[in-house]
């Protein structure tokens, strides 16, 4: 979207997908001329300020997430759901494909002819002698055909040379017809039954010459007539087609899936979509998506750029993109230094994309068919470098030939300038489009990814509490979640039992909290022991706090969460297990 304005998501973080080639010309347009103010730039600080006060008076409400007007929704993708208009419009792109694909119009075109060779010039040398050699033979032939005139008595006629030849050949062509006449006649009559017997004699041949060429020459025919029948029949038969392992026709519930994306990405126009359609299995042909799939293309470091990790709370898997580590200026060079690179880092996109369809999307009709991706723009690079051509690239080619393929497009840690050009271009979108999008600023960002995504599938670094090397606690350990309000304070109580280990863990988003931990046995007059002294947590601490406490007598684990010296709402994320002595060991 935004690809002339002061900072910019490089390469494939335009994955913005529209439904329309003019929708993103009018992006592009419309974030030129917002670009263009510099007076923006110089309101900056003032912006910020502003905004920091709205969402102090607002008491933490969801100002700074902006998002289309409306829901989106899903629709299904069973048939017997589908209105009657849209059931109509499937059947008759399902005629067009089979009679497209009987046609060979899925197919590329052959190859042009090689260029003709450089051997003209001793073929124009050849044509002197060429030229001599009739004109050496043509008294020899005059001569042959006076004698055939001769013999055969018949009368010369008044037309050119050139064509007396042709004309006095025809008496010799005739003479030796006659000639062979009556060979022909003997083997007609040897090979045609007097009476329809069905002994074996009509099959055993005769010696005679005539009669066995006839039926070698029948038994030529026989056997080349066969395989040009199958190559015919071969050729009726359409060939399968293929779009990420799902056939174009057929039975298959799958191919249900992949047309209805065709489909509405062009709003169930029938010849719209079916254009769609070809020009994509064409677009997959020219460019080797199956040897794009096979090749070895990233680079190590490229792993933290663009990555695939968990799911959001409908089961759709999240791609994350990650731009700002292209503030690494080697990475940088590695992916974008020339144009044999970028063209790499462009194979390499469209691999990782199509390595997590085949991978993690299933097209039947109850499946999870689209994903969720989530956009990093904190520290992203200006647009200004050598990946522009690379990011215009990649969002004319998702947009042209992966249709309906995200469920929510999110931005994070958005600045204000893009949530302003936003604003802009947002008229010229569809609102099927608009209702996907979410742009969040750095201080909502990890509350909005929460909103769709559990805390436990998301990453540290986007608030959540997922890592990757965590020895204790996986996705499948739910997070709670817990507001603390402004001048307030939280308690989390976790029961602990005899002889077990209780083990914890939490965060609070923006931390600036003061944070403690006890165990109070259930016994009377037993002792409270301070597990962890209570202290306060500055936000440039470690983002997540552990604890684990061995316990031995029956009692629980008071977590205290103090947010006694802030105004501003707080988040706070926990989950806990208490395990058994003989777990712990």
């Amino acid at each position: 979207m935004a690809e002339e304005a002061k900072q910019e998501t490089p390469a494939a973080a335009e994955v913005v997908v529209v439904e329309k080639a003019d929708e993103v010309v009018a992006v592009e347009k419309a974030v030129e001329v917002e670009a263009e103010e510099k007076k923006l730039a110089e309101q900056e600080e003032e912006e910020e300020k502003k905004a920091e006060e709205a969402e102090e008076a607002a008491g933490g409400d969801e100002a700074a997430v902006i998002e289309g007007t409306g829901s989106f929704k899903e629709e299904s993708n069973l048939v017997s759901e589908l209105p009657d208009p849209e059931r109509t419009a499937l059947a008759q792109l399902k005629e067009l494909v089979a009679a497209a694909l009987a046609a060979g119009e899925f197919d590329l075109p052959p190859p042009p002819p090689p260029p003709p060779a450089k051997a003209e010039e001793p073929a124009k040398e050849e044509e002197p002698k060429a030229a001599e050699a009739p004109a050496a033979e043509e008294p020899k032939a005059e001569a042959e055909a006076e004698a055939e005139a001769a013999a055969t008595e018949e009368p010369k006629t008044e037309e050119p040379k050139t064509e007396e030849p042709a004309k006095e050949e025809e008496p010799k062509a005739a003479a030796a017809a006659a000639a062979e006449e009556p060979k022909a006649e003997a083997a007609a009559e040897e090979a045609k039954p007097a009476e329809p017997e069905t002994e074996e004699k009509t099959v055993v041949v005769t010696e005679d010459e005539g009669t066995s060429k006839t039926v070698e020459a029948i038994e030529e025919t026989v056997v080349v007539a066969a395989p040009a029948a199958a190559a015919e029949a071969e050729a009726a038969a359409p060939k399968e087609e293929l779009i990420w392992g799902v056939p174009l026709t057929g039975d298959d519930e799958r191919t249900d899936t992949v047309l209805l994306k065709f489909l509405r990405a062009r709003e169930f126009k029938v010849k719209e979509a079916m254009a769609m359609l070809k020009a994509a299995v064409l677009w997959r042909k020219r460019f080797g998506i199956d040897a794009v799939l096979a090749a070895d293309l990233g680079l190590p470091e490229l792993e933290n750029v663009v990555f695939y990790r968990g799911a959001d709370r409908e089961g759709h898997p999240v791609c994350y993109n990650v731009y700002g580590e292209f503030q690494d200026k080697d990475l940088y060079e590695k992916a974008f230094g020339d144009e044999e690179k970028r063209e790499r880092f462009l194979k390499w996109r469209i691999q990782l994309l199509e390595r997590g369809i085949l991978d993690q999307l299933d097209f039947s009709p109850s499946g999870i068919c689209s994903m969720v991706q989530v956009t990093d723009l904190k520290n992203s690079p200006p647009m200004l470098g050598k990946h522009r051509t690379v990011t215009r690239q990649a969002l004319a080619l998702l947009q042209d030939n992966y249709p309906e393929f995200i469920a929510k497009k999110i931005f994070i840690n958005v600045p204000w300038w893009y949530i302003a050009a936003n604003k802009m271009v947002s008229p010229f979108l569809t609102q099927r489009t608009k209702s996907k999008i979410i742009f969040c600023t750095a201080a909502k960002s990890a509350e909005t990814l929460f909103r769709y995504i559990a805390p436990e599938q998301v990453p540290v670094q986007f608030g959540g509490l997922y890592k990757e090397d965590d020895t204790e606690f996986s996705t499948s350990d739910a997070v709670t979640e817990l507001p603390i309000k402004p001048s307030s304070k939280e308690t989390v109580e976790i029961p602990a039992t005899e002889n077990s280990t209780v083990v914890w863990e939490l965060r609070v988003l923006g931390w600036e909290v003061s944070y403690g931990a006890e165990f109070t046995p259930d016994a009377e007059g037993g002792y409270t022991v301070i597990v962890q002294k209570t202290r306060k947590v500055p936000a440039n601490e470690e983002p997540i706090m552990k604890g684990s406490f061995k316990v031995g007598e029956p009692g629980k684990i008071v977590l205290t969460v103090d947010n006694a010296a802030s105004k501003k709402k707080k988040q706070l994320l926990y989950r806990f297990k208490v395990k058994s002595s003989s777990e712990s060991a």
